[in-house]
């Protein structure tokens, strides 16, 4: 359940509105592109991960196959945008609770959700466990239920049937051309991230190769029909530049055309639910990943402490440095929250990079010594793991073609420069003295 209902975050139901804006009907070909590489690149990681399960995932594998310094960077790089990850949603959870109870201001609904998530993730893991399978219940149902809705109203059951008006009418398929791909590509990209986090749970399960393997390979289907199903639903519904697809959300604006009572309503609660979730799964992967880190000599041991079969401490240093980006935010929203924002968006690429070329070296190396390890293995290597690697490249440098863009490369080229630095200069001292 929490691999199914990791795939649906807020960033779908509220954030794919600007990617239909900026793309048009051809947000489909978009979700359609970057989920292909998603796929990709979740075969490489369950690849990886069934044959040795870590906590510390992608960030343990890096180390092993690329160098200590690789792992110090894309562990901590996955922290940083975790954390701030928790952040945004506790923020945007506090702004819809506010809106229902104006009377309570939203920075209050901030703390009671980051001090219950806390609270819950420094008991027994069996917790998170709990609270994502009913997150994931709701979120699943609710998504399912648009998508039955959506395909009544595509055949005319509810409604008349648009045909393809919408879909080229309007401008036409990409009425912004390929600059308005491009924007849709990567807002689509970006929505992908934190698929990673079903790798660093499952290291948690009873039984972890399996539990990865079945994860890994029910993610071809999750991505097409949750992802993209519901674009091309969305699209073909309604009109791409109606403005209330990014004011109130593709996902309201549909079920309204469809006449569905209280939608609005309802997909905000949809929405809320979504925000906690990833509240809750963030919590818990920074607090892993960086346990990982520490326990490996990269990072303050300190947070290596384990009680009750939790490392409360990496619990406690990742909800409070979530927090300080919440205060931030509120402080600095143009300077430090910008810039902490801007690196997060570039992580998940950084991540891929690595899960690429670990896997690379991975694989080699698990064919020579260990063949019976690869009980997941990655469709037809090395091809793909390098069509993979020239795409998340690609995505790279399309960024350096819009100044905003340009602004978060920037400022996680700032991050990823001092964490190799740090991690290749404490590389050499181990090697020193060893």
């Amino acid at each position: 359940m929490i691999a199914l209902g990791g795939v649906i975050g807020a960033g779908l139901f509220v954030g794919s509105g600007a990617g239909i804006a900026a793309a048009g009907p051809g947000v489909i070909l978009a979700f359609t592109l970057s989920g292909l590489l998603v796929m990709l690149i979740m075969r490489m990681l369950g690849e990886m991960s069934a044959a040795h399960p870590a906590s510390g995932s992608f960030s343990v594998h890096a180390e092993r196959e690329i160098g200590p310094w690789a792992g110090v960077t894309a562990g901590w790089m996955y922290w940083v945008m975790l954390c701030c990850g928790v952040a945004a949603e506790a923020t945007a959870a506090g702004s819809i609770m506010n809106s229902w109870l104006p009377g309570v201001p939203g920075w209050a609904w901030v703390g009671v959700f980051m001090a219950f998530f806390c609270a819950s993730n420094l008991t027994a893991v069996k917790n998170f466990g709990e609270f994502e399978f009913w997150f994931a219940a709701i979120k699943i149902t609710a998504i399912v239920a648009f998508l039955v809705l959506g395909v009544l109203g595509v055949t005319g059951v509810l409604g008349s049937a648009p045909g393809t008006a919408n879909l080229t009418g309007h401008g036409g398929f990409l009425p912004h051309g390929t600059s308005g791909l491009i924007t849709g590509l990567l807002a689509s990209v970006f929505a992908y991230g934190g698929l990673e986090t079903v790798t660093i749970a499952a290291a948690e399960s009873d039984d972890p190769r399996r539990n990865v393997a079945n994860a890994v390979r029910t993610a071809v289907w999750r991505i097409a029909v949750f992802y993209i199903g519901s674009m091309a639903l969305v699209v073909t519904l309604v009109p791409w530049n109606d403005p209330d697809v990014v004011k109130l959300g593709p996902y309201v604006t549909v079920l309204q055309f469809l006449h569905v009572p209280g939608a609005a309503q309802v997909m905000r609660a949809v929405v809320l639910i979504a925000l906690l979730s990833a509240m809750n799964a963030n919590i818990y992967g920074s607090s892993r990943m960086a346990f990982s880190l520490v326990s490996r000599g990269q990072g303050p041991r300190a947070l290596a402490k384990v009680s009750g079969g939790v490392p409360r401490l990496a619990v406690l240093a990742s909800c409070g440095f979530g927090f300080a980006a919440v205060l931030a935010g509120y402080w600095w929203p143009d300077t430090v929250f910008s810039w902490l924002m801007n690196t997060t968006g570039v992580a998940i690429l950084v991540v891929w990079l690595f899960i690429a070329v670990a896997q690379l070296r991975m694989r080699r190396r698990l064919e020579r010594e260990a063949p019976e390890l690869l009980t997941v293995r990655m469709w037809a290597f090395p091809y793909l793991t390098w069509v993979a690697l020239a795409a998340v490249v690609g995505v790279l440098a399309l960024m350096t073609t819009t100044p905003g863009d340009r602004d978060q490369l920037y400022a996680a080229g700032v991050l990823v420069a001092a964490l190799s630095a740090a991690g290749y200069w404490r590389q050499r001292r181990v090697a020193a003295r060893g």
